[in-house]
């Protein structure tokens, strides 16, 4: 719990469709900062995105919300979601393609 007392959570997102070269990662990260959010995205050989976000649970409710249009250039085909542990990390990073 936080220190409002709201429940914190983690999803593991795998976002599919034309998500790779245009700005996807770099846009997710500054809405999940906006929403205070942490966590991490980043790019996968197979051409997906995969973003793993932790905070409260309106406000990963909200970034799964913009998951799934993402930014202007984007087109999300569909989001594949599963629950996750949460991290320790204060931030949201890019990290390595996996």
């Amino acid at each position: 719990m936080s220190q409002q007392g709201s429940i914190l959570i983690a999803k593991l997102l795998r976002i599919h469709g034309q998500v790779q070269g245009v700005g996807y990662r770099e846009s997710m990260r500054r809405e999940a900062e906006r929403l205070h959010l942490y966590g991490w995205v980043r790019n996968r050989r197979d051409g997906t995105v995969e973003a793993l976000v932790c905070g409260e649970a309106n406000q990963v409710e909200r970034i799964v919300e913009w998951v799934k249009q993402g930014p202007r250039f984007a087109t999300v085909d569909r989001v594949e979601i599963s629950e996750a542990e949460i991290t320790t990390s204060g931030r949201f990073e890019i990290v390595f393609t996996e």
